[in-house]
């Protein structure tokens, strides 16, 4: 039996003894993959692991000379009104959280301002301190979008077709512009491939459609993010943890895990079990 259907067989034992409201389970171990469903193959909102596809697509601005990673935001945003200290937060520190500007996820955040990017620039900054808010991700893309034009329409053919993921969709705000820290429907075997690309360093069969700096920069670019185990430190969009391995982690238990030359993708809807599961998947990959 290959390692990829052992670790699924694990996993399937662990999600039907607990209880965990798993949806869909790919494994990718080496070369060799190993699936299983709970639910109908449909696509759902992946929710947070769309904040790695949002550093996935300012990699490629930037390998394309259209970003700069570390020029302060404002350059790109010349009309906006940057809060005390806003004026040195850079794409760097939007994509990992840590511009210091205090504006809290709430279930209405996209409609409570007219322009909730220029809300969340306007506001003062307390200096590098994490705070994690999809605020951040979405200013990050609107940033982006002054350079690429629509952020979707720009993926398409530099990373979603060359993945073989067509026919995407993105809810979008009131301005039309993609919700970017959550919002991608995809199926579990779609996330899966950019588990791939990510564990392959930007590499998807020949062709790199994503510098490795980038990738690399989603489980290395630590901050500082809390103390609870596995939410300790944040990077471009990865968590540090559980245990030895890293991780995308979206709400209601939308996980990638990476451990070695292995990528546990799962599909749920279960957001107080996740972390327990996360758990049970870290270890079962240190085997």
């Amino acid at each position: 039996m290959s390692r990829a259907l052992t670790i699924r067989d694990r996993i399937i034992t662990e999600v039907e003894a607990s209880g965990f409201g798993a949806h869909g389970l790919h494994v990718l171990s080496g070369d060799d993959t190993a699936e299983h469903r709970w639910t109908a193959d449909v696509r759902e909102d992946v929710h947070s692991v769309a904040k790695a596809v949002c550093v996935l697509a300012a990699g490629i601005a930037a390998d394309e000379a259209l970003v700069d990673f570390d020029v302060p935001v404002g350059t790109y945003l010349a009309d906006a009104r940057l809060g005390p200290g806003v004026e040195h937060v850079t794409l760097r520190h939007l994509l990992t959280m840590s511009s210091g500007i205090d504006l809290p996820w709430s279930d209405t955040m996209m409609t409570d301002w007219p322009d909730l990017s220029l809300e969340f620039l306007a506001r003062p900054t307390a200096g590098r301190a994490f705070q994690y808010s999809n605020a951040s991700t979405y200013t990050a893309m609107r940033v982006l979008s002054e350079r690429v034009g629509d952020v979707l329409d720009f993926l398409r053919p530099r990373l979603f077709t060359p993945l073989g993921i067509e026919d995407v969709a993105w809810d979008r705000c009131p301005n039309g512009r993609i919700i970017a820290g959550g919002g991608l429907p995809l199926r579990t075997e779609e996330m899966a491939r950019i588990g791939r690309l990510v564990r392959d360093r930007g590499w998807s069969g020949h062709d790199q459609l994503v510098s490795t700096r980038w990738i690399d920069g989603m489980h290395t670019d630590w901050v500082v993010s809390g103390e609870s185990p596995g939410y300790e430190r944040y990077a471009l969009a990865g968590w540090d943890g559980p245990g030895r391995a890293w991780r995308l982690h979206g709400a209601h238990g939308q996980l990638v895990i990476f451990g070695g030359d292995t990528v546990v993708t799962i599909t749920a809807d279960d957001h107080f079990g996740a972390d327990a599961l996360a758990a049970f998947v870290a270890s079962s990959l240190d085997d």
